[in-house]
């Protein structure tokens, strides 16, 4: 089945830069065939959900073995069977409304 999801995984106890563990995350979701989008608070993923769901272990595991003492860990996911759709069309779904409602980014 496929998922689409947003991820924020948050390591506690290591400071308050969290860029290098964000960054092996990243990498272990896309090592597991999983398509990211980074944003500033999280990052959306696209894939498989069982794979989705042994990435987020995975992560848990390694940045506990990077010494993280504790995590924190945000997961909404979305799946349908209805029809095929991306992340990519969700975005655009909502931009084509609104630019027909006269706004839009600039």
């Amino acid at each position: 089945m496929k998922v689409i999801a947003d991820l924020t995984v948050l390591p506690l106890g290591v400071g308050l830069s969290l860029s290098k563990y964000v960054a092996v995350c990243e990498k272990i979701l896309s090592d597991a065939g999983l398509e990211t989008r980074l944003h500033a608070n999280g990052t959306n993923v696209e894939g498989d959900l069982d794979a989705f769901f042994a990435a987020v272990k995975s992560c848990h595991e390694t940045l506990h073995a990077m010494g993280v003492p504790r995590i924190s860990t945000d997961i909404k996911v979305g799946t349908r069977i209805d029809k095929e759709q991306t992340m990519g069309d969700k975005v655009r779904s909502v931009e084509t409304k609104l630019h027909q409602a006269g706004g839009g980014r600039t």
